[in-house]
């Protein structure tokens, strides 16, 4: 089948399997890049914490006032969030006390409550086609508190359940197969499988990010956050660049 024409007025990119890849490198991008401020820097969580909150409050800002999909604004937020997400969960988790456990399940509370807000207010929970500011809003506040979710589970797995980063990894890929599965295999909403498979890429992109960079006794390859992040971040921007090259190709094709 071929691919779908996308909407010249949407302001989100088409869900493919290229969107789950740069969503990962994000997700990873966002571990590393939270930790080197906070940890590496020694900025703590709760400056690194108000630091990527400006810089998530310029990325939206342009995201909101531009009229279609523009991928450096969106994939600009993604990373905004996904940083936020790190620098807030591990400000929950270890400066507030509150442990992997019960903000875990507080993330999951304000996830599910926002999902259902968003459907009641709407009518849909709208994924691959924002054209409106109210689905704008609350698409960004979905993956704002999905992606702290996703690094409250991730450090769940890989230090209460006792996987490590590598053990936590191959779970949380395990699952993203499961949901891609449900997606081919059953007629389960594409809206809550699309959410279930955001959520679950933090974690994985969280604890991608900790065996870069944590040090050999912990699992990890002891590599410089910076460093990490910087890599990460130019395989990302290639990776958007291959993606809407290959995307306008199959505009002109079909036009």
């Amino acid at each position: 089948m071929p691919p779908r024409k996308p909407d010249a007025f949407s302001k989100v990119p088409q869900v493919t399997l290229a969107f789950w890849v740069i969503k990962i490198l994000a997700t990873t991008l966002g571990e590393t890049g939270g930790d080197a401020l906070s940890m590496q820097l020694n900025l703590g969580y709760l400056v690194s914490t108000l630091i990527f909150l400006g810089f998530l409050v310029a990325a939206v800002a342009a995201q909101v006032a531009a009229k279609r999909f523009q991928p450096l604004f969106y994939w600009a937020c993604v990373v905004a969030t996904t940083t936020v997400g790190t620098t807030t969960s591990d400000y929950f988790d270890r400066t507030l006390g509150l442990g992997y456990v019960t903000s875990s399940a507080i993330l999951l509370a304000a996830v599910i409550l926002v999902l259902a807000v968003w459907r009641r207010t709407t009518g849909s929970i709208a994924v691959d086609r924002i054209t409106s500011r109210s689905n704008e809003v609350f698409y960004w506040l979905t993956i704002l508190v999905s992606n702290t979710l996703g690094t409250a589970l991730g450090d769940f797995t890989a230090d209460n359940l006792g996987l490590g980063f590598q053990g936590g990894a191959a779970l949380f890929a395990a699952l993203i197969a499961g949901v891609a599965a449900l997606q081919v295999f059953t007629r389960a909403p594409a809206a809550i499988l699309f959410w279930a498979a955001y959520v679950l890429t933090r974690p994985l992109g969280a604890t991608l990010g900790d065996i870069l960079t944590k040090p050999v006794a912990k699992g990890g390859l002891d590599l410089s956050r910076i460093n990490s992040s910087l890599v990460i971040a130019l395989l990302m921007v290639v990776a958007v660049w291959l993606t809407e090259r290959r995307q306008a190709q199959l505009s002109q094709a079909t036009a």
